[in-house]
């Protein structure tokens, strides 16, 4: 059995700190609690603040790393698009910069594993170089649990 492990990475407009970030500071917490209740969560990348505001996955202070596992790609769009979730995507140009490279991955893992941050980059860094590929894949671009089952390196070149 195999869940579904979420990286997207954000540029933000300023620091945490700065005025401008209250509305989005204070959303964090009521958005985690609510993935954090959602049928279909089984886990997210935090410090004991409850967050992953404070990680620092990339040299960039302003970019943040999002990571979580969902029991399938359905659960984690259930999320998206019907949670208090969809209230803070509206409003992210607010507090986000457009970035032109891909910032959210997603790949399938053993139920009962947790990711690391390393994984999720190198997972992002193989979206961006290669598209998607069942190693590191879109919503709009779908691979099933089983593609990824085999665990060479070079599993992305075999054609689906």
């Amino acid at each position: 059995m195999y869940h579904l492990a979420q990286l997207n990475v954000a540029k933000l407009t300023a620091p945490l700190d700065d005025p401008c970030m209250a509305d989005f500071v204070d959303a964090l917490g009521p958005t985690n609690d609510l993935a954090d209740g959602w049928q279909g969560f089984v886990w997210r990348l935090q410090t004991d603040e409850g967050d992953a505001t404070s990680i620092r996955a990339f040299d960039d202070p302003l970019l943040l790393v999002n990571m979580s596992v969902w029991e399938s790609v359905e659960a984690l769009g259930d999320y998206i698009s019907r949670s208090g979730h969809l209230d803070v995507m509206r409003r992210r140009r607010e507090w986000v910069s457009y970035m032109p490279e891909a910032h959210l991955c997603l790949w399938w893992i053993p139920a009962g594993s947790i990711p690391t941050v390393d994984e999720a980059k190198e997972r992002l860094e193989h979206l961006r170089a290669h598209g998607p590929t069942p190693h590191s894949f879109t919503f709009k671009k779908r691979f099933a649990a089983a593609a990824d089952a085999v665990e060479e390196d070079d599993r992305w070149l075999c054609p689906a």
